[in-house]
């Protein structure tokens, strides 16, 4: 027998109403349709999942890590790398 995951809400616990999706579904019950599927998608637009992505958060996504690497890198380069001085002679 494998291990137990996560637990998982149940799929009824999700709405479509107040999300996009609901608009879709208004549209889709105009015409005579439903989508069965509308459900099981409205996670999306629920808890974390529910903040738009922003530039900036694209942008500066891995910048602290990314700068501390760079200023390490530059620290090592310069110590192991630096031109000796020969009195001015090239």
């Amino acid at each position: 027998m494998m291990g137990h995951g996560p637990e998982l809400p149940d799929y009824r616990s999700w709405s479509p109403r107040g999300t996009p999706l609901e608009v879709v579904q208004e549209r889709l019950a105009r015409r005579g349709l439903r989508d069965p599927w509308a459900r099981n998608e409205a996670w999306r637009y629920s808890g974390g999942f529910a903040k738009p992505i922003t530039f900036s958060d694209v942008f500066f996504r891995g910048f602290k890590w990314g700068f501390a690497a760079f200023v390490v890198a530059l620290g090592v380069e310069y110590a192991l790398l630096s031109p000796k001085k020969n009195g001015g002679h090239h």
